[in-house]
C-alpha cells in the first residue's frame, strides 16, 4: 500500500478525479443498497426463503440496514480520526463486501438479518468519511458540486439495482435474488484496489502529521502547483490558522457539546438535524418502496411495479444533474426551503389522488412520485451530505459527521420501518404526515441554518466566534432567525461580489466562481 502522501504518480486533475471516483463508488454503494431491496422484497422466492414474513418483519428486515449503517457511523466517529480518510474507507468497503457475501449465500431469515446489519456498519463507515474526504481535498469553488458527482453516482447505483433486480425477475430460482445482492461487492473491491493508492487530506496530515510536510506536498498535488506557489501557501496558512484556533482544545467527545468559542456545539446540533431532517422529507417512501407503492397503492402487478420503478431511479439520476449547476450558485439555504415546499405541495397531491383511486388520478399520482423525487435531489440529496462537514469545525469533524450520518440513518430506519404498515392502514392519509414534515424542515432551515456555500471551511470558524460582531457584516435583524444565519448570508455576499481574499481560496477556480456567481441572498425576501 502507498503511503498517506499516496502515489507520486498522481497530481492535479487526475488526483482529484479518482478521490472524486473512489468517493463516489462509495456513494453508489449506498444507493444500490437501497435499491436492491425493493426487488428483493416482492419476489415471491425470496418471501417463501424467509419463511412469509409479516409486512412487519419486512420492514424491519429491510430496516436492519439502517440499524448497522448507524452503529458504523458511530464506531467511525472514534476510528475516522486517528486511522485517517483513506484507511477508513478501505475499513468500511471490506466489511461489506463480507456482510454482502453472506447476504446473497443466506438460506434462513436470521442469517439474512444479520447480513444486513453487517452491510450496514460497512455503509456507515463508507458514507461518514466520504463527505468529509471530499470536501477536504476540494477547492472552495468545486466543493459543492464535486460531493453533487458522488451523490448522483449514489442515484446511478440506486437505479442501477431497479434494472437489475428486474432483469432478475424473470429467473424462477434463487438467482432471481441472490445475484443482484453479490453483485455489489465488485464496486467495494475497486474503492479497495484504488483507494491504496490515494493520499489522506492535507488537512488530516496537517494535523495529526505536524512535524512533517507530507500535507503541503499533498495539496501542492492536489491544486497542481509547486509547494511554494502563492495559492497552495495561503490555503495551507488557513489549515494551519484554523488547527491552531481549534487545537486550544483538543477534539474529544465532550468538545461536541462545548462552544470552545466557535459554537462548536450549536454546529453539531446543525449538523445532526440537516441529515435526520434529510429522512423526514420521506424519499426513503420511494427509493426502498416504489415497486410497493405502486403496487398497494396503484394496483400494480408485481413486474410492471418494478419496471416502472426502473424509469422512475432514471428520472431520479437525470434530475441529479441539475444539483451540479446549482448548488455553488444559489447556495445550500435556498435550495433546502425552496425543494422543501416543493415536496410538501407534492405530497399533497399525492394523498388527494391515492385517495381518489380513479384512472386520471393514477396516472397524476405517479407524476407526483417523480416530481417529489426531482424536488428532493434538487435541494436535499447533495446539499445535506456536503453541510454537515462545512458546517462542522476541523477538530469534531470527522466525530460529527460520523454522528451526522447515524443521525441520517436513524431516520432512515424509522422511516423504512413504518412506510409498509402506513401504506397498508391508513393508505393515502400516510402522504399527508410527511408533506406536513416537509414544511416543518423549511421552517426550520429558514429560523437557525447558516449559509456555508462559498465560504473556505477554515472560514467558516468566524461566523460563529463568540466574540465576533454581527456588525462586521451589514445585515438586517430578525427576531424570529438566529443572528449567525444573516452573518453567513452577508460573508457569502461579500466573497462572491467582491472576491474578498479572506473568504476565497485563492484558486483560479474560485476566482472564476465568484466573478461569475449570481447574487445570493436570503430566500425569505
Amino acid at each position: 500500500m502507498s503511503s498517506k502522501s499516496g502515489s507520486s504518480k498522481l497530481s492535479g486533475k487526475l488526483l482529484i478525479g479518482l478521490i472524486t471516483s473512489v468517493c463516489s463508488s462509495g456513494f453508489l454503494l449506498f444507493g444500490y443498497d437501497q435499491g436492491v431491496m425493493s426487488g428483493v422484497v416482492v419476489s415471491d422466492i425470496w418471501l417463501k426463503q424467509m419463511g412469509n414474513p409479516s409486512d412487519l418483519m419486512v420492514g424491519t428486515i429491510t430496516a436492519l440496514y439502517d440499524v448497522g449503517a448507524a452503529a458504523g457511523a458511530i464506531s467511525a466517529a472514534f476510528t475516522a480520526e486517528p486511522l485517517g480518510r483513506k484507511r477508513t474507507l478501505i475499513l468500511g468497503s471490506l466489511i461489506l463486501c463480507i456482510g454482502s457475501i453472506i447476504m446473497s449465500a443466506s438460506y434462513e431469515r436470521i442469517q439474512f438479518m444479520v447480513s444486513r446489519v453487517i452491510t450496514g456498519v460497512g455503509i456507515g463507515y463508507i458514507t461518514s468519511v466520504t463527505p468529509v474526504y471530499q470536501s477536504e481535498i476540494s477547492s472552495t469553488a468545486q466543493r459543492g458540486w464535486q460531493v453533487c458527482c458522488q451523490l448522483t453516482t449514489m442515484l446511478f447505483g440506486l437505479m442501477l439495482a431497479y434494472w437489475i433486480n428486474y432483469g432478475f425477475s424473470f429467473h424462477d430460482n434463487s438467482s432471481q435474488w441472490r445475484f443482484p445482492l453479490a453483485f455489489q461487492c465488485l464496486f467495494a473491491i475497486y474503492i479497495i484496489s484504488m483507494t491504496a493508492f490515494l493520499p489522506d487530506t492535507p488537512r488530516w496530515l496537517m494535523r495529526h502529521d505536524p512535524t512533517s510536510d507530507r500535507g503541503v506536498t499533498v495539496l501542492a498535488k492536489l491544486r497542481d502547483k509547486p509547494p511554494s506557489d502563492g495559492v497552495v501557501q495561503r490555503e495551507t496558512n488557513a489549515i494551519l490558522d484554523a488547527i491552531s484556533l481549534e487545537s486550544k482544545v483538543e477534539g474529544t467527545w465532550s468538545d461536541l457539546f462545548k462552544s470552545n468559542g466557535v459554537a462548536a456545539n450549536k454546529r453539531f446540533y446543525l449538523a445532526l438535524g440537516i441529515q435526520f431532517m434529510q429522512q423526514m422529507t420521506g424519499i426513503n417512501i420511494v427509493t426502498y418502496y416504489a415497486p410497493t407503492l405502486y403496487q398497494n397503492s396503484l394496483g400494480m402487478s408485481s413486474q410492471e411495479s418494478l419496471f416502472l420503478g426502473c424509469f422512475t431511479q432514471l428520472w431520479y439520476v437525470l434530475a441529479s444533474f441539475l444539483t451540479w449547476y446549482t448548488i455553488d450558485r444559489v447556495g445550500r439555504r435556498r435550495l433546502f426551503i425552496i425543494n422543501a415546499i416543493g415536496m410538501c405541495l407534492v405530497l399533497v397531491v399525492e394523498a388527494i389522488c391515492v385517495e381518489n383511486g380513479s384512472t386520471g388520478a393514477s396516472i397524476v399520482a405517479v407524476v407526483m412520485v417523480f416530481m417529489f423525487e426531482a424536488f428532493f435531489t434538487w435541494g436535499w440529496m447533495a446539499g445535506v451530505w456536503v453541510y454537515a462537514p462545512e458546517v462542522l469545525p476541523l477538530n469534531i469533524r470527522a466525530k460529527g459527521a460520523a454522528l451526522a450520518a447515524a443521525a441520517d440513518f436513524l431516520g432512515n430506519f424509522l422511516v423504512v420501518e413504518v412506510t409498509p404498515v402506513g401504506i397498508a392502514n391508513i393508505g393515502w392519509k400516510f402522504y399527508l404526515v410527511w408533506a406536513v414534515l416537509n414544511l416543518v424542515n423549511a421552517t426550520i432551515v429558514w429560523a437557525v441554518y447558516p449559509e456555508t456555500g462559498g465560504l473556505q471551511l477554515e472560514h467558516v470558524d468566524r461566523l460563529f466566534i463568540d466574540s465576533g460582531s454581527s456588525s462586521d457584516y451589514p445585515i438586517k435583524k430578525n427576531k424570529l432567525q438566529w443572528s449567525v444565519v444573516g452573518k453567513s448570508i452577508a460573508a457569502v455576499k461579500l466573497a462572491k461580489t467582491k472576491g474578498d481574499a479572506e473568504y476565497s481560496d485563492g484558486s483560479d477556480e474560485s476566482i472564476k466562481s465568484r466573478r461569475g456567481a449570481d447574487h445570493i441572498e436570503d430566500p425569505a425576501k
